[in-house]
């Protein structure tokens, strides 16, 4: 009889411990269900008029076109092709050009996307082998490489693809900050986004070196400096005030919760001055009126990445983002009706 009694009491505190324990996960669901909605919902508020001192916050419906990496979906991209291309172009005209830089060996800086040679360039068959990174070999190296190797056109092929020694043009081998920069100039009305890839002390020689030329060319005003490496951002900050940069993650999570409870910040509370961010690549959503509104009334422009969809491109616009980054210029360019 107490053996009984002393399971029947067992079983009751088991039965207890299961339904507090249902209890805390259908609540810990509800609360994740709650912020799963919270952060991804499309705001809808109306794009709001703010008195910004920003040149990269723009009015609604002038948003600005990047070409990233010079338009990498119609030209070889970060060569001197694409910025050629940028400015020779009948179909579109771009206000910003995008592009990375990274360090060789030689401590000169070259235009790069990627994090080694093998994605855009023959640098697999002349060194023969893989993984070649750009801080291995000297600017002269990279120079005998084809930087339209992999290039597909619209009709999905390689037109550059086996060019080697002479027969590769200049303008399809490697290009430095300084040949782009000097090009674009001479040749048009532009601003620049420009990334620093290389990170550690490479970032910080990289940023240092990429200062310098932005000075020496009077291109600090119309430049905007990232990198996804916060010991460079740090660097800049630092180093550079006067430089205009964009936000790194961290930056980006704080401002966005502030944003959806509307935090007053005081002036200069964010070191950043340009919000450079995929509308949804991640769980939360950023593409909202909401975050613009709030960064507006920061006095930071929002730019979004990589938009290639001309309804997107559209929808961005209606809700006051700043600026499109994208690899297609064209498309971006037709769907404003720039």
């Amino acid at each position: 009889m107490k053996n009984a009694k002393k399971r029947s009491k067992t079983a009751s505190v088991i039965l207890k411990i299961v339904r507090t324990a249902l209890i805390c996960i259908a609540v810990i669901a509800l609360i994740a269900v709650g912020l799963y909605k919270l952060v991804t919902y499309q705001w809808k508020d109306e794009p709001q008029e703010y008195a910004a001192t920003n040149q990269y916050i723009t009015e609604l419906g002038d948003t600005m076109i990047a070409a990233h990496r010079g338009g990498r979906s119609l030209f070889p991209q970060g060569t001197m092709m694409a910025f050629e291309g940028c400015v020779n172009s009948q179909t579109f005209e771009a206000d910003i050009i995008e592009f990375d830089v990274r360090l060789t060996a030689d401590e000169k800086l070259i235009i790069l996307h990627d994090e080694t040679l093998d994605e855009v360039t023959n640098a697999i068959e002349y060194f023969g082998k893989t993984d070649n990174y750009p801080e291995d070999y000297t600017y002269e190296e990279i120079y005998n490489l084809n930087f339209g190797e992999y290039f597909k056109d619209k009709n999905g092929e390689n037109p550059y693809k086996g060019l080697r020694g002479e027969d590769i043009p200049d303008n399809l081998r490697v290009a430095t900050p300084k040949d782009a920069l000097t090009y674009l100039e001479n040749n048009g009305e532009y601003y620049y986004s420009i990334e620093i890839k290389s990170s550690g002390e490479s970032g910080i020689k990289a940023a240092d070196f990429l200062y310098d030329l932005l000075k020496q060319m009077n291109l600090i005003d119309k430049t905007i400096v990232a990198s996804f490496n916060r010991d460079v951002i740090s660097h800049l900050e630092e180093t550079y005030p006067d430089l205009t940069r964009s936000a790194v993650n961290v930056e980006v999570a704080k401002l966005y919760i502030d944003s959806l409870f509307d935090i007053d910040r005081p002036e200069g509370y964010y070191k950043f001055d340009v919000l450079q961010v995929p509308p949804d690549k991640y769980i939360v959503n950023l593409g909202t009126s909401k975050l613009i509104n709030y960064a507006h009334k920061n006095n930071i422009a929002v730019q979004y990445w990589t938009i290639n969809d001309a309804e997107r491109i559209v929808f961005l616009q209606s809700i006051g983002a700043d600026g499109i980054i994208t690899d297609k210029p064209d498309i971006a360019y037709e769907a404003l009706g720039s």
